[in-house]
């Protein structure tokens, strides 16, 4: 199996979930750190959003292509206040 890049799951989560702004973070093939805009996750609560994000990226996590992502979902609303501060 081969090691897995950050843009590489950037990739697969903007394939399966329209973002407005997406980040990810993670040098070592298996972790990952994710900020992730969406308005998809209006009117969803975090396991919601966090369950969306494991749609978009499919089996991956089960397969452990993708071992650990660690995820901030925002609304394009709650991430323009945060970047309002």
């Amino acid at each position: 199996m081969s090691v897995m890049t950050s843009e590489q799951v950037r990739d697969y989560i903007v394939s399966g979930l329209e973002c407005e702004h997406i980040e990810v973070f993670g040098d070592d093939g298996a972790h990952f750190e994710a900020i992730i805009v969406s308005s998809e996750f209006e009117g969803l609560n975090r396991i919601r959003r966090h369950q969306r994000v494991y749609k978009a990226l499919g089996n991956r996590m089960d397969t452990g292509e993708i071992h650990a992502l660690s995820m901030r979902t925002l609304t394009p609303e709650e991430y323009k206040a945060e970047q309002n501060g």
